[in-house]
């Protein structure tokens, strides 16, 4: 335990080396969160992507109107910055937050140390022993990283494993993800990850380490890791910075889908109208969500 935080960040299990980063912008991320300024007024100022991708409020609005259980016990994987963390503790009585970097871990806890209900735990998941089960664990754009931390042929599913172990009986897995076959992607946008165009639809063939999937290949890595109960939502236009959630029971209209074509962290190709193509798929809404550009999923 570090007591100079308050012994809310425990690197136990840190292995002494950050693994990735947004370079040097991460410093200056740290004294921001350090000096207590108001991040929206800073994000109003700074147009770099880090900024407005870790410190945005936007970010919460994927799972703000969620209705978790009282007191929730909550297992946060991969917690950045903290874009959610205080969220979640505001909605739920404690927060386990998981992060690989020490860096970010700081960002994280000093952006949100007017919280008393959360910790901060400085390591790879698949290390990291704990002494209690959870009500939820939150994997928010991560699931797409897990061959690149798990050594295993099927890393994505003996992720989830790993994973299902600490939940409760009854608990729930929130996963959120892009959809390799999002309609961002035949329109121009990068992929995410890779920033190569195309990469996910063709399969990514530049690096298999990082992958997104299908609906259809999700549902089968979620059930074949022993989740037998899965809700698909659709965040739109994407999971980062949601302006509604979508379900199958509420699937979005024709002339519902606006400001399709902004693309905040890279430049893009524009190969067709997005808006027009989105409203053409909305004549037959149940193909819309082959096209989702993102999933939020709820798995027990």
């Amino acid at each position: 335990m570090d007591n100079s935080e308050d012994g809310r960040l425990n690197y136990s299990f840190y292995s002494g080396v950050d693994l990735y980063s947004d370079g040097e912008i991460e410093d200056e991320m740290l004294s921001l969160a350090k000096s207590n300024v108001d991040l929206e007024t800073v994000i109003a100022t700074d147009d770099r992507w880090p900024i407005l991708y870790h410190f945005s409020n936007k970010r919460q609005n994927l799972l703000e109107w969620y209705p978790f259980k009282e007191g929730a016990e909550v297992l946060e994987i991969g917690a950045g910055c903290g874009a959610i963390t205080g969220m979640l503790c505001d909605k739920c009585g404690y927060v386990t937050s998981v992060e690989l970097s020490k860096k970010r871990s700081l960002i994280n806890y000093h952006r949100n140390k007017g919280k008393r209900n959360f910790e901060i735990i400085v390591g790879n998941l698949n290390d990291i022993t704990f002494d209690k089960q959870f009500d939820y664990i939150t994997l928010v754009g991560v699931l797409e990283y897990a061959a690149m931390y798990t050594a295993s042929e099927s890393p994505y599913i003996d992720f989830l494993k790993n994973i299902k172990k600490n939940l409760k009986p009854g608990g729930t897995l929130i996963i959120a993800i892009e959809n390799k076959f999002g309609l961002k992607y035949w329109a121009g946008s990068k992929e995410d990850h890779t920033g190569i165009l195309f990469d996910g639809l063709e399969n990514y063939p530049s690096n298999h380490k990082i992958q997104t999937f299908s609906k259809l290949e999700l549902i089968s890595i979620i059930t074949e890791a022993g989740f037998e109960k899965n809700k698909f939502y659709y965040p739109f236009p994407d999971y980062k910075f949601s302006d509604s959630i979508y379900s199958d029971e509420r699937l979005p209209k024709i002339g519902e889908l606006q400001n399709v074509i902004n693309n905040y962290d890279q430049s893009r190709a524009i190969l067709f109208n997005e808006q027009a193509v989105y409203d053409n798929i909305l004549f037959s809404a149940r193909e819309y969500p082959f096209f989702s550009n993102s999933f939020l999923v709820f798995s027990k």
